[in-house]
């Protein structure tokens, strides 16, 4: 027995409508393919969290899969404003929760323990607390002064993309660390996708890197290139162009529309979507090889 599946399969059985949904991954290791193949499952009434919406949640929002987000900033990096995201919620169509990305963790570090809630140090951030009535105070019981508590998040259902797991769900991922290891703790369902799968020995040959254990994964599934637009650290670069033209997208309703037909329901898999985006761009994000040193974990 294996838990991989194909990733439509997985989402299929995991990801249901009315779940709270949690795409980990900050910076790289977004899973792209992921949300849109819940788009072209036509899952509908989700509570999407993230740390950074990015433009995943722009394309589930413009896509009619949300019901709300939570999130801690709010952007298309380096360039501007998530437009369809910030238009739902400013004409009242998309509920909506703000924390820090610090509260954002913290949320999920207490779902992960099993806790209801944990503290925060106060921030410069009162606004936030001024328009998140989640976020509250309390007296320190050891006579200090208040601090900041935030309720714990326990998603559906965590979807974290890797570079590499083996079929049991037990995962390796280098580079910028996010909060895919407190979302996949804190879930209840998790779907890993996987630039490769791997042999065990090659999970255990390196354990300090193994971030996602078995125990609390649900779905293996193998989906090289799953991150596109943004990047898995040694195997393909950010398509920054891809951001930039995205903005243009999303200021037009027709022009969304046109790319959710052309590049989410219009190919049935991200294999499929991969060929489409041709050689050219699969040239320009090539990376060339920069290994790290050998560890030398010794015999036993």
């Amino acid at each position: 027995m294996t838990k991989v599946l194909s990733l439509s399969d997985a989402i299929a059985k995991f990801v249901n409508d009315g779940d709270t949904v949690y795409a980990a991954g900050f910076t790289h290791l977004i899973p792209f393919a992921a949300g849109h193949e819940i788009i072209r499952q036509g899952k509908k009434n989700l509570t999407l969290a993230r740390a950074t919406p990015d433009l995943i949640y722009d394309q589930m929002v413009a896509a009619g899969c949300a019901k709300k987000v939570i999130f801690s900033y709010m952007g298309n990096p380096g360039v501007g404003s998530l437009r369809i995201v910030r238009a739902a919620i400013e004409q009242g169509k998309l509920e909506w929760e703000e924390y820090s990305h610090f509260g954002m963790i913290t949320r999920l570090q207490a779902g992960a323990a099993g806790l209801p809630f944990l503290p925060m140090n106060q921030t410069g951030a009162i606004s936030l607390e001024k328009a998140n009535p989640n976020i509250k105070r309390i007296a320190d019981p050891y006579g200090g002064k208040d601090v900041i508590v935030v309720p714990a998040l326990n998603p559906d259902v965590a979807i974290v993309h890797v570079q590499r797991a083996d079929a049991n769900g037990n995962a390796h991922l280098w580079g910028i660390i996010g909060e895919q290891k407190e979302a996949a703790f804190a879930a209840k369902k998790v779907i890993v996708t996987a630039e490769e799968i791997v042999d065990e020995s090659v999970i255990r040959s390196d354990p300090n890197r193994t971030m996602i254990s078995e125990i609390v994964v649900s779905a293996v599934c193998h989906v090289p290139f799953a991150c596109h637009p943004s990047y898995a650290q040694g195997y393909y670069d950010r398509d920054n162009e891809f951001y930039l033209a995205w903005d243009k997208v999303s200021e037009s309703a027709e022009y969304t529309k046109q790319y959710l037909d052309d590049w989410v329901y219009g190919v049935k898999d991200r294999n499929e979507y991969w060929q489409k985006l041709g050689g050219d761009v699969h040239k320009r994000l090539k990376v060339p090889d920069l290994m790290s040193e050998p560890i030398n974990y010794g015999k036993y």
